[in-house]
């Protein structure tokens, strides 16, 4: 079940079917998922900025933070993978700063997350371009841009 929350105040523009089918698209294409089990959150920036301060020791906002129910190495399918919550203003910002359709930046950081709660990081730049080659990949599969450029 692909669970879809809005913090009451906030108007978010996307369609929840396109929502869930970038969850099920980025679990199958990573790891063979068909039926996933996450919850997504859209919130203001500062219940974002809380949550980054307490888990990350990062006192700022992001566009996504993922939390992650169970280990990489043995994901069970029928449990629930995690939780992703989007900060939405934040977002809003960020999609005009890099001069992309706001929804297409929802999806990719839907994708993006969602292969967090997968397992996939991008502490290393094996690991990043691993992950970036993949959410190319999600992205295309979902008919909208490319979000990083070809490795070389």
């Amino acid at each position: 079940m692909i669970e879809i929350v809005i913090d009451e105040g906030l108007k978010v523009d996307v369609s929840h079917d396109f929502v869930r089918e970038a969850v099920e698209k980025s679990c199958f294409l990573a790891k063979s998922i068909k039926k996933p089990s996450v919850c997504i959150r859209f919130a203001a920036n500062d219940i974002v900025q809380q949550l980054n301060a307490e888990w990350r020791n990062q006192d700022k906002v992001t566009d996504v933070l993922s939390f992650p129910m169970q280990e990489a190495g043995s994901l069970d399918a029928s449990e629930s993978l995690g939780d992703m919550i989007l900060a939405m203003p934040f977002v809003r910002d960020e999609a005009k700063r890099l001069d992309v359709a706001e929804d297409a930046h929802i999806y990719h950081l839907i994708a993006h997350s969602t292969l967090h709660l997968l397992g996939y990081n991008h502490m290393l730049d094996a690991d990043a371009e691993k992950m970036q080659r993949l959410e190319n990949v999600i992205m295309a599969k979902l008919g909208l841009h490319k979000p990083y450029s070809e490795w070389n």
